[in-house]
């Protein structure tokens, strides 16, 4: 999470904040929004409730947007390195919006939500909330006689543990037959949502679009179930660091490739063939020939956690990289973390020296993530 001080009178709040407030939780500003830390239990118990059970966060700063007309998964190309035409109706896909130098500008999630009533084929884009300033007029020039956009007055809750598909096909059995990355309409409580079989948190799960006017009756009936409970943004950072997965504006940024970032699946492969896309020259090149820097997990010895701006060195002091993210591992009881280093150092098992508050502690490179996905892929 940005460690940025932000005046909160400055931020937006969720159309939830009273249901959040009611709740106890400890309420921080992120991304221009006024969101729940944690709660009252804490960020411990909230991130091991996750893992073991289902955890419910509310995720509403993120964007959300409707292409609607023809050829969208065309259009989407010229901006975005994934394989978009062959994404079938009733699936999402993870791809990138890149920048004319193959810098990443935003890791969005789009979904084919098919021909609605009218004929109108629609694609739903999620971006992250702190880019949608730059990804929406992106979005938007896109737009033109065969496609319009919209912004939807939605909320989005993501639930997310071992258990969120028994508890979602107690309120909507067709919950059961999704796999990772399907997505549909659903009706839950009577509220019509748009889910899709997903998440950040590298645990099975569902992020759950709907109305803003029905979002505190939704949120009250899923937390009635005795598997769920409410958890913040602090869970859900440490969550998704172990299990490797980037954080926008830390991790990756419009001066990282997907190359560096350890993304290259991202790219499709008829994308490396036919390019295309914004960058290309750069980040094919990279692909053939290696970047001169590598996103990577890194194991500090000791307890003490390596934090975001540590300086990564080789054994012998020269710096070699530093870290992007970092904290303690719930799960694994010890500290984590993931930075970028000189491609030559990124091998795993490769030793490593963290300077954390002026003294040297031994680390060495891994392979991510640092606790195994468990999506349900059927």
């Amino acid at each position: 999470m940005s460690e940025t001080v932000v005046d909160l009178h400055q931020c937006q709040d969720l159309a939830l904040d009273g249901l959040h407030r009611s709740l106890g939780a400890r309420m921080g500003p992120f991304s221009g929004y006024t969101m729940p830390l944690h709660y009252e239990q804490g960020i411990l118990a909230e991130h091991l409730h996750c893992r073991r059970s289902a955890a419910l966060f509310d995720v509403s700063h993120m964007g959300q947007a409707v292409l609607s007309g023809r050829n969208i998964a065309e259009t989407l190309e010229t901006v975005c390195p994934g394989s978009l035409k062959e994404l079938k109706p009733g699936r999402q896909r993870y791809t990138l919006v890149l920048n004319d130098r193959g810098g990443i500008l935003d890791d969005i999630m789009v979904a084919n939500m098919g021909a609605g009533s009218d004929g109108q084929h629609r694609w739903l884009c999620v971006t992250n909330a702190g880019n949608k300033q730059v990804i929406f007029p992106v979005l938007k020039s896109l737009a033109g006689p065969d496609i319009s956009i919209t912004f939807p007055d939605r909320i989005l809750l993501a639930l997310q543990g071992p258990r969120a598909g028994r508890v979602l096909s107690h309120f909507a059995p067709a919950a059961a037959s999704m796999v990772f990355m399907d997505a549909g309409p659903l009706t839950l409580d009577g509220i019509p949502c748009f889910v899709t079989r997903s998440g950040y948190t590298g645990e099975d799960g569902f992020e759950i679009s709907a109305p803003t006017s029905h979002a505190e009756r939704l949120m009250r009936h899923l937390l009635e179930h005795p598997d769920v409970n409410i958890a913040g943004l602090g869970a859900r950072d440490t969550l998704r660091l172990e299990a490797g997965l980037p954080l926008h504006g830390a991790d990756i940024t419009p001066e990282t490739t997907p190359v560096e970032a350890d993304l290259t699946f991202a790219i499709g492969k008829r994308r490396r063939s036919n390019a295309g896309f914004p960058g290309a020259d750069i980040i094919l090149s990279q692909i053939q020939d290696r970047p001169p820097r590598l996103r990577v997990g890194i194991l500090p010895e000791g307890r003490a956690p390596a934090r975001a701006g540590t300086v990564i060195q080789a054994p012998d002091g020269t710096p070699v990289g530093t870290i992007t993210s970092g904290s303690f591992s719930p799960t694994l009881e010890r500290p984590i973390a993931m930075g970028y280093v000189d491609t030559a150092f990124s091998k795993p098992g490769t030793n490593l020296n963290l300077l954390i508050r002026g003294r040297t502690v031994q680390a060495h490179a891994v392979k991510l993530p640092f606790v195994a996905h468990r999506y349900h892929r059927g």
